[in-house]
């Protein structure tokens, strides 16, 4: 018979040696555009030791803030292991937001916006004369691929994908998250957010933004379109390359 000693001392042995190659990961939480969804970064891949989470976007209330709205998104965060935020477009507004709630290793947006001074002023007028609420929701709906198309023509490189998750969107959706982008209240934002930005973004203009890092002809759209790029840099940044 084994004695007892000795069958504790290999099942403690046995114990450590399954702690020590256990991979611990860190979860990174995406948080798509307005009109995306998760495909949005299928082209992105992360380093070793980090695993991908993909925020899920519920219909806004009518007339939700931005910041109240990220307080809900934060649910679908788990702050007791380490994480970091990547968001693009509205996604990287909500991030922005929860860098204040949250305690992330880091924050990432791309193709976004930091504070409302970084928003162009189409989105700033409406505050005070909101042409917005001339369209109904399912208007907008229709409206923004043919929007999409002619303000953003880099779509098209997928553009499969981009009419695909446009059409996968609530109405409701759209429109309130316009709402929420035209009265975002944010002046001051935190200086670890790294901005990624590209020189050819026509909806959110690079003259009106401070970017960690600029892509060449980059998009709106480029998180998609230029993934590779896009990931060459999340390589660097999340390892400290």
């Amino acid at each position: 018979m084994l004695d007892v000693k000795l069958w504790l001392f290999l099942m403690l042995q046995i114990v450590n040696g399954m702690a020590h190659s256990q991979t611990f990961l860190t979860n990174v939480y995406f948080f798509p555009g307005t009109g995306s969804d998760e495909r949005l970064f299928s082209k992105i891949n992360l380093p070793v030791g980090f695993e991908a989470k993909y925020i899920a976007y519920p219909v806004p209330e009518k007339k939700q803030t931005m910041a109240s709205y990220a307080v809900l998104l934060a649910q679908q965060i788990d702050t007791t292991q380490p994480f970091v935020l990547i968001g693009t477009s509205i996604g990287g507004m909500l991030c922005t937001e929860l860098t204040d709630q949250l305690q992330p290793l880091k924050t990432i947006i791309i193709s976004s916006a930091k504070c409302r001074s970084e928003l162009p002023r189409h989105y700033r007028f409406q505050r005070y004369i909101p042409i917005n609420k001339l369209f109904g929701a399912r208007a907008i709906k229709v409206l923004s691929p043919i929007a999409q198309a002619v303000v953003e023509p880099d779509r098209n490189k997928h553009k499969a994908t981009f009419k695909a998750m446009l059409k996968a969107k609530h109405p409701k959706f759209l429109k309130r998250a316009v709402h929420m982008i035209i009265y975002w209240k944010r002046v001051n934002y935190d200086k670890s957010i790294i901005h990624i930005h590209g020189t050819k973004d026509h909806t959110l203009p690079l003259r009106n933004i401070s970017p960690s890092f600029i892509i060449k002809d980059g998009s709106h759209m480029m998180t998609l379109t230029r993934g590779e790029e896009i990931s060459a840099i999340l390589h660097g940044i999340l390892t400290n390359k």
